[in-house]
């Protein structure tokens, strides 16, 4: 079976990939998905333009926060569903299928791959959340998970263990569905490389029709915003870091400019493609996000390592009270930072899920779902002890900006703890240039991911047209904060957050479909 297919060969379908295809001024788009999402796009910021943006932050944040009440338990089970889920596959003999058929080999190296998946899903969320996160849980600057009492040493391992919950098995396995769904129709079916192929064995040539053109125009408008938003909060970050650091304007201007830089890097990194943009990036990535783990590890050993025990324990013990919707004395700080986070993490799921799919032929469904779901975890509960141990030690002792303040700027949380480590300037900058290529890394790859949707499946769009989504990314979120800085950017990520409830259905329809099509693959021996 060849790597990609001209021909969808389940189920007799005669469809064709790209046949639907508009060749163009250097495009070759699907029609009507890409017209129909950039018609979409153009509105919306018009929208944006005639409103006031605290209005449309208003009116967003109403919706999100009536999604997020009313539909708390299914986004709740869902994940949860998602974990049992993948972890139902790991042990099945489903595990053994390979993605690609039995003679197909691993595009990556293993650490490459691993690189490119983390740094696609979380690297950039670590680096923004990893010190204020556990802070917040710790200090209750928005309420205590659990209704534990703040300051106390039982805040401090329920505060890891929440941190953990949040970032740890049930994202990853949502990652994992789509991406596990996408890679197996694609490679092992030969259907396109497109959200609405993983429903194939639902609807059948009707994927081909406007329920699978629906269903596609969401994941670019869900996938194009999310990143917007994060290329506009990333920004926020950075340009709060320098300022920090080297007393620089830390205003809208600044974080334009280093919204355009980002952009600019990501175009050359786009038209480079996966193995000379994409994986060199990740690469750096991984050394950068290491070799600064590592320095703050060593210099705040007793706090790192001590912590990692009670990070492991507060998640293990408390995964399954933190993952019950029912009868919640903390139903605040659930609705606000648990729901919440489903929700986002269910919204960027086209995105990461694809290029993980894109990245991952030729890997066993079992040796897929344990690198997706456990590698990462680990990773992460070593990353949150560390940065988190260090910042909540900071916070107890009453040292520093944290502890005389708590936190009161997310954004500056990570660089306030660096405060009281040895070389803060050369670890701030080190934290920027990550922080930055995180941002170029998310771009490049989200472009390839929505060139592909909107390509029909095709896995090799034109490159003007990867440059043309490349550029949208970054005009959106430039775009949103010279017209209304702070509150437009919360407007955005309020509406990414609120297209997580259809896409939870989606993701459940998922599941139900991935199972038909396993049922027709032969079982590697």
């Amino acid at each position: 079976m060849s790597e990609y297919h001209d021909k969808y060969s389940i189920e007799n379908t005669d469809y064709t990939v790209g046949q639907d295809n508009v060749q163009k001024w250097g495009f070759d788009v699907h029609n009507p998905v890409f017209g129909i999402s950039a018609g979409l796009i153009i509105i919306f910021l018009v929208a944006i333009l005639v409103t006031d943006p605290a209005t449309a932050k208003k009116a967003l944040d109403g919706i999100k926060w009536d999604i997020i009440g009313n539909f708390d338990v299914l986004f709740m089970w869902a994940a949860n569903l998602f974990v049992l889920f993948c972890l139902a596959l790991i042990v099945s003999p489903y595990g053994k299928i390979k993605l690609g058929g039995d003679s197909a080999t691993p595009s990556h190296s293993r650490i490459s791959w691993l690189a490119m998946l983390f740094a696609a899903g979380m690297g950039i969320g670590l680096m923004f959340w990893g010190v204020a996160e556990p802070v917040a849980y710790f200090t209750g600057w928005y309420e205590t998970p659990l209704g534990v009492e703040a300051k106390t040493a039982e805040a401090a391992k329920t505060a890891m263990g929440a941190t953990m919950f949040h970032w740890g098995l049930h994202p990853w396995a949502i990652y994992a569905v789509v991406a596990l769904s996408l890679a197996f129709f694609s490679y092992n079916k030969g259907l396109p490389l497109s959200i609405r192929s993983i429903f194939y064995p639902i609807l059948g040539d009707r994927a081909w029709g406007w329920p699978g053109h629906v269903i596609d125009i969401l994941a670019v408008l869900a996938t194009l915003f999310g990143l917007a938003t994060s290329l506009g909060l990333g920004a926020q970050q950075a340009s709060a870091g320098f300022n920090h650091v080297f007393g620089t304007d830390g205003g809208v201007g600044l974080q334009i400019g280093v919204i355009i830089g980002v952009t600019l890097l990501a175009i050359i990194s786009v038209v480079r493609g996966i193995e000379g943009g994409v994986k060199v990036l990740s690469n750096i990535n991984m050394i950068l996000a290491f070799a600064l783990l590592l320095f703050v590890a060593l210099v705040g050993f007793a706090a790192a390592m001590g912590n990692l025990p009670n990070t492991l324990l507060g998640y293990i013990e408390n995964i399954i009270p933190l993952s019950n919707p029912h009868g919640r004395e903390d139903e605040t700080w659930m609705h606000g930072w648990t729901v919440f986070y489903w929700a986002w993490w269910i919204s960027w799921s086209p995105f990461v899920g694809m290029f993980i799919a894109r990245v991952s032929r030729g890997r066993t469904i079992r040796e897929f779902l344990i690198a997706v779901l456990l590698i990462p975890t680990l990773v992460t509960a070593l990353w949150m002890s560390i940065y988190g141990g260090i910042a909540i030690e900071q916070v107890a002792s009453g040292v520093g900006s944290l502890g005389e303040k708590g936190l009161t700027e997310v954004p500056l949380a990570m660089f306030q703890m660096f405060e009281q480590l040895p070389m803060t300037k050369v670890l701030s900058f080190i934290a920027i240039v990550l922080v930055l290529v995180f941002f170029i890394t998310s771009s490049d790859s989200g472009s390839l991911v929505i060139d592909s949707i909107t390509a029909g499946g095709k896995v090799d769009a034109p490159v003007p047209q990867r440059v043309f989504w490349a550029s949208i990314e970054g005009a959106i979120a430039a775009a949103l904060l010279w017209i209304g800085g702070k509150e437009a950017m919360e407007a955005l990520q309020a509406g990414a957050v609120s297209t997580g409830l259809p896409f939870t259905i989606v993701l459940l329809l998922m599941c139900v479909s991935l199972i038909l099509g396993l049922r027709t693959e032969p079982r590697s021996s």
